[in-house]
């Protein structure tokens, strides 16, 4: 950091920024939250992996009409679900008494399901991996949108600061000028050139600067908290921004700018994201109002104790599934084709106010630059009116009220340039809002 001592923090906009976003306490929960979204997206690939467990028991019974027998039994098992529908499964189990005078038995059973219509196709069933994939972006999405919003938050902030600290400088610098005048009135008193009562009005300015001082330095105090809140620093702390309002110009192209909302704003993604899930969800309501077709195959195996033969068994068919009077199925489709419709809808009018709210941007870029050269020139000329206005007091020329005067204009002037640049940096960063480029102007890119 630029410069630390003891409950004091000289600190740059770069290093506020990175230490926001190492130490803000939503941005940690967050990504707590998206490990376990990596996670879910893992289960949802694993779901078309074989699985499978082994069953395992050894059980004794009593009872005063049965006589006591002890047996054992383990039983494996694996599933598989294919992305196309296809399940299937298989069973191997053998049992047998625990002292082992009697021979084990075992017996095993395969089945194969492949659904024809209903839960049939690669698109129904790998829409489940395809939502969790679409809720991983969604949740990268959302931090990002967190990370640039609490950078917006930060650079404006520390914008505020720096405002504060030079209206504290200027309500000084208005004090001493002042001061100063008062020191003149007073020689001028003396050498018998104004008169006494004059010199009231200018104590009164020096009394109203006394009170402004004041004020800047406590409106500094509440900046100060507003950004160390951010940081998650001491609220005691004494922070001061170390950048200079640094400013030049910048000639925007609006439609390149509107091009690049188009291509970059987090929630025109997320509301294309939206309606790819609603589409989803559209297909698999249609589907489910199909019928259920399956072609079904099985094969059995029984292996008796004390020698005894194999018995197996074998089978294939087809199965039907038709139902009737259920009407929620068409209410289920209706309901999703609504959402759908009504997403869409809405993301036409999301690409308009897009449009109009980034035209609307670059328009202030340019007209926060225009006030900014006239606040430039404006002080500039009461600056040397003052200068020369104060020679003439000097000779005489000129009346006390005449150089209050100015002096209050100056120090307007002073306020309005100081305004003028932060608002023209912050239109700036108001446009890389509304174009989605605050990650990339920072040079920020989150784990996938």
């Amino acid at each position: 950091m630029a410069g630390t001592t003891q409950n004091h923090l000289d600190i740059g906009l770069e290093e506020a920024v990175t230490l926001a976003l190492r130490d803000n306490r939503d941005l940690r929960s967050l990504r707590m939250w998206r490990v376990l979204d990596r996670f879910d997206l893992f289960l949802a690939h694993r779901a078309y992996w074989p699985s499978g467990g082994v069953a395992v028991s050894a059980i004794r019974r009593k009872s005063d009409t049965v006589e006591k027998s002890e047996e054992w039994a383990v039983s494996p098992t694996l599933s598989w679900h294919s992305p196309v529908g296809t399940s299937a499964a298989l069973v191997w189990s053998r049992q047998g008494p625990l002292d082992g005078d009697v021979e084990a038995s075992d017996s095993f059973s395969a089945t194969v399901r492949q659904p024809l219509l209903k839960g049939a196709g690669l698109d129904v069933n790998m829409a489940p991996l395809r939502q969790a994939h679409l809720d991983a972006e969604l949740a990268r999405l959302r931090e990002e949108e967190a990370v640039a919003g609490l950078i917006d938050q930060v650079t404006y902030a520390y914008r505020d600061l720096i405002e504060a600290q030079e209206r504290r400088v200027l309500a000084r610098l208005s004090l001493e000028r002042s001061q100063a005048l008062l020191e003149t009135n007073q020689l001028l008193i003396d050498a018998g050139r104004m008169a006494a009562a004059d010199i009231v009005q200018t104590q009164s300015e020096v009394a109203s600067q006394e009170v402004g001082l004041l004020e800047a330095e406590r409106t500094l105090n509440t900046v100060r908290v507003r950004l160390l809140t951010l940081l998650a620093l001491d609220p005691s702390m004494r922070i001061s921004a170390v950048d200079e309002v640094v400013v030049e110009a910048m000639q925007i192209d609006p439609n390149h700018a509107v091009a690049e909302a188009m291509a970059r704003r987090r929630d025109l993604k997320a509301r294309r994201l939206g309606i790819e899930q609603l589409q989803l969800a559209e297909k698999l309501a249609r589907n489910s109002r199909l019928w259920d077709v399956s072609v079904v195959a099985g094969y059995d195996r029984f292996s008796a104790n004390a020698g005894g033969p194999d018995l197996s068994s074998h089978s294939v068919g087809l199965q039907l599934n038709i139902p009737l009077g259920d009407f929620s199925g068409r209410r289920n489709v209706m309901a999703a084709r609504t959402a759908l419709h009504t997403s869409e809808l809405a993301l036409e009018g999301d690409l308009e106010r897009i449009e109009a709210q980034v035209r609307e941007a670059v328009a202030d870029v340019h007209s926060r630059w225009r006030q900014l050269e006239a606040a430039l020139r404006a002080k500039a000329l009461v600056q040397r009116s003052l200068e020369l206005q104060n020679e003439r007091l000097q000779a005489g020329r000129a009346t006390n009220f005449e150089v209050l005067s100015l002096q209050a204009s100056l120090r307007n002037a002073d306020a309005q340039a100081l305004s003028a640049r932060l608002a023209y940096l912050n239109a700036l960063t108001a446009l890389d809002q509304q174009t989605g480029r605050t990650l990339d102007v920072w040079q920020i890119s989150l784990e996938r």
